[in-house]
């Protein structure tokens, strides 16, 4: 027979709280006692009080269950000290509900902070804000993008990029724009796309943020490269048997020429009036045909000149699609500048231009290939020089020193006239220049060769007063 045994305990305490009853009306009605009357009915009444209390236990293990729901508190234990099938059924009942919620919890943070971690170790930059503009996430990819550290306003990126801030505003859901930003004279081109949800009724706006600038100027350049392939192909596919064929004819009006001039200058013999007579009427015509002859050499002399040197032009840029594979060597930045400041001293005295040249730290060093970095900064400070044909106190300057992100820049700056806004983004391009005796390949190719050692070229400029080309390495 199963019988509970808060049954038993509640009739228990039923019977002596009827006892007690009996006794207090009998104290009562029967004697003139007072003080034990009194006790008596202390007693009932915390009888009373105990007996609600014992039976409401279940109810507080509900009410206590359901707060630990509410709350998230799952650390709540139910074991009751009140004995019974019944009461232990409902324990046991409330600790295996607990325990799934323990479990669901721990599983939904474990993951948050999977997805924390993902986040925030990607490569791709994300920013999530409300419609007020309040930043609610930005990962490291982010931060590292826009150099900040933390914000909590969209706004605060005007510092940075009013451009940003303005497209972060306009941006809908499944957008994509571009957006130009300049930070520490590092121009970056940054690919935007949005999206929208929705979170515990607040709206917010995801937004990724891709930095394309590399991507960009690497599909640029080998679309400049074939480009040349084709057209240096096929150029000196068509000059080259120009060049063979004119010198061919050179060499034969040559001959021809000598052949001429050895007849005219033959001497006379007994039969020259009879040699006079049979070709008198021809010696004009040898004099004409031996001046159209040099004449003739003379053209086929040009083209064959300008044949060559036409191939030289071509294989000069053929350059830009050979660039060579680094060397790389650990090299010191000031031992490179001093190489630097040895090679350009008797321009820097002709020229009248004040050379100065500063490491920080002292020490610095970068992992490349030195042979190619002091060309393309040999190539920079001849186009400083040239900036620098008009100006006033002339001055250059070359600097090394450590980015915020640890990597080593180099930077070449002058104050020459400068560099209009609407040129910076072409100077870099194959065959654009702004002088007459320029080529057009030597920015062009820097430009491959920092590409080359995975870094790149940027330029800065305001006419007149400073330029500022800088190497990240």
């Amino acid at each position: 027979m199963v019988f509970k045994r808060f049954s038993l305990a509640v009739l228990f305490r039923t019977i002596v709280l009827c006892i007690s009853t009996f006794v207090l009306i009998y104290l009562l009605a029967q004697t003139s006692f007072v003080a034990t009357p009194f006790i008596i009915g202390l007693l009932i009444a915390g009888q009373i009080y105990s007996l609600v209390h014992y039976v409401q236990k279940t109810n507080r293990d509900i009410a206590r269950f359901f707060d630990s729901i509410q709350y998230s508190d799952f650390s709540q234990g139910f074991k009751s000290t009140v004995k019974g099938s019944s009461f232990e059924e409902l324990n046991n009942a409330f600790s295996k509900v607990i325990e799934e919620f323990r479990k669901t919890r721990a599983e939904k943070e474990e993951h948050y902070r999977y997805l924390q971690i993902v986040i925030q170790h990607i490569g791709i930059g994300l920013l999530a804000f409300t419609p007020e503009g309040n930043v609610e996430l930005l990962n490291t990819a982010a931060k590292k993008l826009l150099r900040v550290n933390n914000i909590k306003n969209i706004m605060e990126l005007s510092a940075i990029s009013p451009s940003l801030v303005a497209a972060l505003q306009e941006i809908k859901a499944g957008d994509k724009m571009l957006v130009k930003i300049v930070i520490d004279n590092e121009l970056s081109q940054l690919s935007i796309y949005a999206t929208e949800f929705k979170l515990r009724e607040n709206h917010y706006t995801l937004v990724s943020l891709t930095n394309i600038q590399s991507e960009l100027e690497e599909r640029e350049m080998e679309a400049w490269q074939n480009l040349i392939r084709v057209l240096t192909h096929e150029i000196m596919n068509s000059v080259t048997p120009l060049v063979s064929l004119s010198s061919s004819a050179s060499s034969l009006l040559d001959s021809t020429i000598s052949v001429n001039d050895n007849t005219d200058m033959k001497p006379d013999t007994g039969n020259a009036k009879s040699d006079s007579q049979s070709t008198g009427a021809d010696s004009p015509s040898v004099e004409i045909n031996a001046e159209s002859l040099q004449d003739i050499k003379g053209a086929l002399d040009t083209i064959s000149k300008r044949s060559e040197g036409l191939l030289h032009f071509v294989d000069n840029y053929r350059n830009l699609t050979r660039i060579p594979v680094p060397n790389f060597q650990v090299a010191k930045v000031l031992e490179l500048f001093d190489r630097i400041e040895q090679l350009f001293a008797d321009r820097f005295l002709e020229k009248k231009i004040m050379f100065t040249c500063s490491v920080e730290p002292f020490n610095l060093e970068l992992t490349a290939d030195p042979d190619l970095i002091e060309q393309v900064i040999i190539n920079l400070v001849m186009n400083s020089i040239r900036a620098l044909s008009e100006t006033d106190s002339p001055m250059i300057k070359l600097a090394g020193k450590v980015d915020g992100h640890g990597g080593t820049i180099i930077q070449v700056v002058d104050n020459g006239h400068g560099i209009p806004e609407e040129l910076l983004e072409k100077i870099f391009i194959p065959f654009f220049t702004t002088r007459n005796e320029g080529s057009g390949i030597g920015l062009s190719l820097s430009r491959q060769i920092m590409r080359a050692h995975k870094g790149g070229i940027t330029v800065q400029s305001v006419p007149g007063i400073e330029t500022v080309f800088t190497l990240k390495v």
